[in-house]
């Protein structure tokens, strides 16, 4: 599993907002005893999805950050903000992973126990070759002529 990365978003469905679009997947047992250890600092749009896990520490941690803690249905049981190094969060019995992510997301997506988060990962769409076409020519035509040529592409 080294230096095969996996990415996914999470995205909280009941308030609408983002609360990261890069969060590793630690899954393995050596990426989910690492988690962050030697980390300075989380990317604002980072973190790490620990699963399964339903509690961590931060010994060894040289920043704080935010925690949700999330069960299978990826519904919220859990938040602490600003969770400082060297602490031990107890288990929530419900919890079936948990969200490491940057200081202060919690406050800026307006998470709290109950809500309902998407977690997925990115994944490549095809692009229509009508469409194609239309999408080299939009920056010569005006909107109205590209929203009229995907109308009448689609059609």
């Amino acid at each position: 599993m080294f230096g095969n990365t996996r990415e996914v978003f999470v995205y909280n469905k009941t308030r609408e907002t983002f609360l990261s679009f890069r969060v590793r997947v630690a899954d393995s047992f050596s990426s989910r005893l690492i988690g962050l250890l030697g980390k300075r600092s989380l990317k604002p749009d980072g973190g790490v999805w620990i699963v399964p896990a339903n509690s961590i520490h931060t010994v060894g941690m040289l920043f704080s950050f935010d925690l949700v803690m999330v069960d299978q249905a990826f519904r919220v049981v859990s938040i602490k903000e600003m969770v400082r190094p060297f602490r031990i969060v107890l288990p929530k019995l419900r919890a079936e992973s948990v969200l490491e992510l940057p200081a202060h997301t919690i406050f800026r997506s307006r998470t709290q126990v109950g809500d309902q988060l998407i977690i997925d990962r990115y994944e490549a769409k095809k692009i229509r070759e009508s469409n194609a076409e239309l999408a080299t020519l939009a920056p010569v035509m005006n909107v109205t002529e590209a929203v009229t040529g995907i109308v009448a592409g689609a059609k």
